[in-house]
C-alpha cells in the first residue's frame, strides 16, 4: 500500500514537468518572441530571390551594346495548382492548350513542390493584361527580373545571347548558384564572362498574410542578404568600325578580323551571314533559335573563329621567315620563276630578291625557298629527310600561333591544323612520302587550315616583328583591366630583324604591284602607308576564295587586318578593297569622297560566284 502511494507522487510529479515546459514554452512563443506572434496572427514566411542586374557590355569609346530590360517571368508551383479554368487561363495567357499541358508537366518533372517558369520574357503590356486575373488561379504567381536587350544589329557572334537554365543543367554540381527561371550566358562573351556577368543573388524574408500582403520583414531584415550587380565589361570593339564592316560583308560568307597589334585587343569581328542578336531574346527565342539553326545560309556559324581554310599565299610570308631565321636564304636571294616546279599565277620577272617575289606573289620562288629549308640540301626524294626537315619547320610554325588555341575570350576557337610527319605517315604510310608530297605548303594549300582569326595574328606578329599578345574581346572588367593572359608577351622563334626584310616587298604589293593596286594608290595619297599581302585559296567545291591580310600605318602600325570572302575569286580583286577601306575608316574616322566608288564595288558584291557551293 506504501509501494503505491509513493508511485502515484512520481506519476504527479511527472505530469507537473510536462506541464511546466509547455507552460514556458507557451510563455517563450506568447510573449517573448514577436515573431510566433505574427505567425499565430496567421501570417507566413515568405523567401524572397532577389536576382542581380546583369553586368553591361559596351565597346571601346564607351557605347553600350548590351543593357538590361524588364521583363517577367509567370511560374508555377503545381501542388499548388486545384481547378483551372483551361479555356479562360489559355485565352488570357495566349497559349494553346496543348502547350499549357506541355508546360505543366515539365515543371511537375522537374518539382511539384517548387516554383518552376510557365510562360518567360512576359513584357509589361502582357503583364498588364493578365495580373488583375491571377488572384483566381491559385498555385500562380509573377517573377520580375532583367532579361538582355542590344542597342545595335551587330556583333552577334562575338556578343553571343543568354538563355534560360535547363532542368538537366540544374541536376550538374556546376550549376548549384543557379535555380529554375535564372538565366545565363549561352555563347559569346555572354557565356566566356559569365562568372563576371552574373553577379551574386540576395534574398529577402518577408512576413505575409493570407492574402499576400506583406507584413514586414521577418526579425528586421536579421537573415537578408543584399544582392550584387555583375561586373560590366569593356569591350575593345570600335561599334563604327564594326558597323561598316557588316555592311560590306552583306550578302557574302566569311570574315574580317581587327586587331590593334600593341595590345592584341580585337577591333573588329565580322563573321557573315550574320544575323540581328535581338533574335534570341524574349518570348519565342526557342523557335527563333531553331529557324537560325535550321537556315541553309548557316548564320550561327562563327566564321572568324571556327571556320578553317588554307591561307594561301599570305603563308608565303611566314615559310620566308622561317627560311631567314634558318640561314638557307637571305633578302636578296633569288630563284628562277620554274613553271616545271609549280605554276605561277601570271608571267612575270625572274625575281632576284625577296621582294620582287612577293610583290609578284611567285610561286616557283617561295617552292624553292621551303624546299631549302626542309631539305638543307638533302635529297627531295628521301622520306627520312623530308620528315626531319618538316618536323623542325613545323615547330617554328606553330611558335606564330599556329596548330593551337590562340586563347581568345570566346568558347568555341578551332585550331586549325599544320601537318606533321606524323599526319603524312598515316596517310601515305610511313617512307611512302618525300617532299615533292607535301610541296603546295609552301604556297598555303594542301592539308593546311587556319582561321580568320590566326590570319589576323600573323599579321599582328609581323607588324610587331616577332612577337603578339592573345588576341582578345575584353579590354577591362568592372574597374578592373583585361585577364593577366591576355598581357603576356608571346614571341616567335624568329629573330626581330627578319621582319624588317618582308616590309618592302609588302609595301611594293599595295604600291604597284598585283591586283589590289587601284584601292590601295588612292589611299596612299591620303597618307597611309600599307604593308599587305594578296592571296587567292583553292576550293575543290567551287570558285575559288578571296583573302588579304595587312597592317597600317607600314612604319607605325595601328590596325592588322584579315579578310576571308568565299566564293570572290582573286584576293586583290575584292578581299583588299574591302581591307582598304575598313583600314581607312578607323584610321581616319570616315571614307573620303574619292574612294566611294570603291565602296560602291566591295557592297555590290558582283565579284561574287553565284555557282553552287
Amino acid at each position: 500500500m506504501q509501494y503505491l502511494e509513493g508511485r502515484k507522487y512520481v506519476v504527479l510529479a511527472i505530469f507537473l514537468a510536462v506541464a511546466s515546459i509547455f507552460g514556458a514554452r507557451l510563455f517563450y512563443i506568447q510573449v517573448l518572441d514577436g515573431s510566433y506572434k505574427l505567425a499565430a496572427d496567421r501570417n507566413t514566411l515568405q523567401r524572397i530571390v532577389q536576382t542581380p542586374y546583369r553586368g553591361l557590355i559596351y565597346d571601346r569609346n564607351g557605347k553600350i551594346l548590351v543593357q538590361n530590360t524588364p521583363v517577367y517571368d509567370l511560374m508555377v508551383v503545381p501542388r499548388e495548382v486545384k481547378t483551372l479554368d483551361t479555356t479562360r487561363f489559355c485565352q488570357l495567357l495566349q497559349l494553346s492548350v496543348e502547350e499549357l499541358r506541355e508546360g505543366l508537366l515539365a515543371a511537375k518533372i522537374y518539382s511539384r513542390v517548387k516554383a518552376s517558369p510557365l510562360v518567360q520574357n512576359l513584357s509589361t503590356p502582357e503583364l498588364a493584361a493578365i495580373q488583375d486575373n491571377l488572384m483566381d488561379f491559385p498555385g500562380f504567381s509573377i517573377k520580375a527580373r532583367m532579361a538582355r536587350s542590344y542597342q545595335d544589329t551587330v556583333l552577334a557572334h562575338a556578343l553571343g545571347y543568354v538563355g534560360p537554365v535547363s532542368p538537366a543543367m540544374l541536376e550538374k554540381p556546376k550549376y548549384a548558384k543557379y535555380q529554375a527561371g535564372d538565366n545565363l550566358g549561352i555563347s559569346g562573351l555572354e557565356s566566356f564572362y559569365e562568372q563576371e556577368l552574373m553577379g551574386r543573388r540576395g534574398v529577402q524574408y518577408r512576413m505575409v498574410n493570407v492574402r499576400g500582403i506583406e507584413k514586414g520583414a521577418f526579425r528586421g531584415g536579421e537573415f537578408d542578404t543584399l544582392s550584387v550587380a555583375g561586373q560590366d565589361l569593356h569591350t575593345s570593339i570600335d561599334l563604327e568600325l564594326q558597323r561598316y564592316g557588316e555592311l560590306l560583308m552583306k550578302g557574302k560568307r566569311g570574315s574580317v578580323v581587327a586587331i590593334d597589334p600593341k595590345t592584341g585587343e580585337i577591333l573588329a569581328f565580322v563573321s557573315a551571314p550574320f544575323y540581328n542578336p535581338n533574335q534570341l531574346t524574349g518570348k519565342g527565342l526557342g523557335n527563333r533559335y531553331m529557324d537560325l539553326l535550321n537556315n541553309p545560309e548557316r548564320p550561327l556559324f562563327n566564321r572568324p573563329l571556327m571556320a578553317t581554310y588554307p591561307p594561301g599565299s599570305v603563308f608565303k610570308l611566314v615559310n620566308e621567315l622561317i627560311a631567314l631565321q634558318e640561314g638557307v636564304v637571305t633578302p636578296y636571294t633569288g630563284f628562277p620563276c620554274n613553271w616545271k616546279l609549280v605554276r605561277c599565277t601570271h608571267r612575270h620577272e625572274n625575281p632576284s630578291n625577296l621582294s620582287i617575289a612577293i610583290k609578284n606573289s611567285c610561286n616557283p620562288y617561295f617552292y624553292q625557298v621551303m624546299r631549302a629549308t626542309v631539305m638543307r640540301g638533302r635529297s627531295s626524294k628521301k622520306n627520312q629527310d623530308a620528315a626531319l626537315g618538316l618536323a623542325d619547320w613545323r615547330q617554328n610554325v606553330v611558335s606564330f600561333g599556329l596548330a593551337q588555341h590562340l586563347g581568345v575570350d570566346l568558347p568555341g576557337e578551332r585550331m586549325g591544323l599544320i601537318p606533321s610527319p606524323n599526319f603524312y605517315d598515316k596517310r601515305y604510310g610511313k617512307n611512302h612520302w618525300n617532299f615533292r608530297t607535301v610541296y603546295s605548303l609552301a604556297i598555303g594549300q594542301g592539308e593546311i587550315g587556319i582561321t580568320g582569326l590566326q590570319m589576323a595574328n600573323i599579321l599582328a606578329t609581323i607588324a610587331n616583328r616577332g612577337y603578339y599578345y592573345p588576341p582578345h574581346f575584353v579590354r577591362g572588367i568592372g574597374k578592373d583591366g583585361p585577364r593577366p593572359e591576355y598581357q603576356v608577351k608571346h614571341k616567335t622563334t624568329v629573330d626581330p630583324q627578319y621582319f624588317e626584310a618582308l616590309i618592302p616587298g609588302m609595301q611594293a604589293v599595295v604600291d604597284g604591284g598585283r591586283g589590289a593596286t587601284g584601292s590601295f594608290a588612292s589611299l596612299a595619297s591620303l597618307g597611309i602607308s600599307v604593308a599587305g599581302k594578296t592571296g587567292t585559296v583553292q576550293n575543290p567545291h567551287g570558285e575559288d576564295h578571296a583573302t588579304f591580310a595587312a597592317f597600317a600605318p607600314a612604319e607605325d602600325p595601328k590596325i592588322a587586318i584579315a579578310v576571308f570572302i568565299e566564293n570572290a575569286g582573286f584576293g586583290g580583286v575584292s578581299a583588299a578593297p574591302l581591307a582598304s577601306l575598313m583600314m581607312e575608316k578607323y584610321l581616319r574616322g570616315s571614307i573620303s569622297p574619292g574612294r566611294k566608288p570603291w565602296e560602291y564595288w566591295v557592297m555590290n558584291g558582283k565579284f561574287i560566284s553565284k555557282k553552287k557551293h
